[in-house]
């Protein structure tokens, strides 16, 4: 396996593991959109740009998803 196939493993395992534990805090959230992120740059990097577009709009709906939950009843 080379570093770049390590590397989509890592995101994509991540994005996993964050997503099922969503609900117990907005971190996980905010880790969801972080992992996104490095899915979509495995996307650009691997030559699949369409996955790579796609994965960045997740991490961008997941940003705000955590911003709503991360700072609900603060005003």
């Amino acid at each position: 396996m080379d570093a770049l196939t390590l590397f989509g493993l890592f995101a994509v395992s991540a994005m996993l593991a964050t997503y099922a534990l969503e609900d117990r805090s907005p971190w996980f959230v905010l880790g969801f959109a972080a992992s996104c992120a490095l899915g979509s740059a495995y996307g650009f990097l691997q030559g699949a740009w369409p996955f790579g577009l796609v994965e960045a709009i997740w991490a961008l709906v997941a940003l705000r998803r955590w911003r709503e939950r991360a700072f609900r009843g603060q005003d």
